[in-house]
This record gives C-alpha cells, structure tokens and sequence, in this order.
C-alpha cells in the first residue's frame, strides 16, 4: 500500500463570500467583548449599590430638617385636637 498525504491547510479561516476572517481575530474579538461585558457588569452593579447606600441616607432621616410642632398651651383651647 502506499501511504496517502493528508495535505492540511496551515491557514485556519472562516470563508465568508467576500473575505476571509482568521479564527484568531475572531477569538480576540470574542474575549474582548466578553471582558467588556464583565467589567461593566461589575461597575454597573456598584454604582446601583452607591445609589441605593445615597438613597438610604436620604430617607433615614439624620439630615431632614426639624419640624416645629405647636406646643398645647399655644393652641386654641376651644378646639379640642390633643385629646389626653
């Protein structure tokens, strides 16, 4: 028997219509957006976390003013509104 040459192409290519794209650029291209995505994903999810943290300070109340309620000897005392 004599032995049979597999010829191998030595260039790995997508074969579109009008270009070729080598799969080496496509895999760059693929893990730069996929490390994109991550890195925004994580500054997104801190930012909602920063929000959420400047929110939380808002309504707790430390830094709403005082309000000045009327104290009972100030009040009409024909209009019964504190009931004891």
């Amino acid at each position: 028997m004599s032995p049979t040459k597999q010829q191998s192409s030595p260039n790995h290519a997508s074969n579109l219509d009008l270009f070729t794209i080598p799969q080496s650029f496509v895999l760059q291209i693929g893990t730069a957006s996929i490390l994109l995505l991550l890195i925004t994903g994580k500054t997104t999810v801190r930012a909602l976390e920063a929000i959420g943290e400047a929110s939380e300070e808002l309504f707790r109340g430390d830094r709403l003013p005082n309000l000045d309620f009327p104290d009972e000897h100030e009040t009409n005392p024909d209009e019964n509104i504190y009931t004891k």
